[in-house]
């Protein structure tokens, strides 16, 4: 397990920001156990142990004394914040971004999004974060895509323009929730339908000119 310099607070990942897999659950929404859409944003930890580094390799998850049947990886833009952040309107919200990166969750598959996913989304070390890069390198966060490949096959390219809710939107409604500190991280959105590993894979994310995060899968 490796610590992250870049995170020294709390990583906080949103759920369901994909509008594709928003759009695609509205018929699982009206039945149970949701029998509405949320309204707010789906939010989740992934607590200290979860944090990793880029080049670090992820373990494979052992469930129950064995080794999971399958894995899954989603990659997020990440914003990185230098000061405290609370309550602010859309139009302040990147004010407090010092920095931007990117996320990797390795986790369990989802079957549900009605209760948090603790066994599957805080694997040890299943949290690598890349290297932060200044707010300066970045024109407009909604113009950037994320682009995910396993053993270099392109997995999924999530616009960041395809969330439902901006950067901005995220911030300011999460700064009414909590309050955001100096060393805490934002992965703003996952691809709806996350990418399947094995053991032994490489796993890879970028943003075009901007960052990007290596990761190898080990073996049980």
């Amino acid at each position: 397990m490796t610590n992250n310099p870049v995170v020294k607070g709390k990583l906080v990942c949103v759920a369901l920001n994909d509008s594709k897999q928003f759009d695609a659950m509205q018929d699982a929404f009206n039945n149970a156990p949701y029998k509405s859409a949320p309204t707010q944003p789906v939010l989740y930890f992934k607590p200290h142990n979860t944090w990793s580094v880029d080049g670090a390799e992820v373990e494979w998850a052992i469930t129950d004394g064995q080794p999971a049947q399958s894995m899954v990886v989603g990659a997020s833009f990440a914003v990185v914040f230098d000061r405290e952040c609370c309550r602010v309107s859309e139009e302040q919200a990147l004010e407090s971004v010092g920095g931007y990166a990117l996320v990797h969750d390795f986790s369990l598959p989802e079957v549900s999004y009605y209760r948090p996913d603790i066994k599957g989304k805080c694997l040890d070390g299943s949290a690598p974060i890349s290297a932060a890069v200044v707010v300066s390198a970045v024109t407009d966060p909604q113009a950037l895509s994320v682009i995910t490949q396993v053993n270099g096959e392109t997995v999924s390219e999530m616009p960041l323009s395809q969330m439902v809710r901006s950067v901005a939107q995220l911030i300011s409604t999460i700064s009414y929730i909590m309050t955001l500190q100096a060393g805490d991280v934002i992965a703003i959105g996952f691809p709806g339908e996350r990418a399947s590993i094995e053991q032994g894979d490489s796993v890879s994310s970028a943003i075009a000119g901007v960052t990007q995060l290596n990761n190898t899968v080990g073996r049980a």
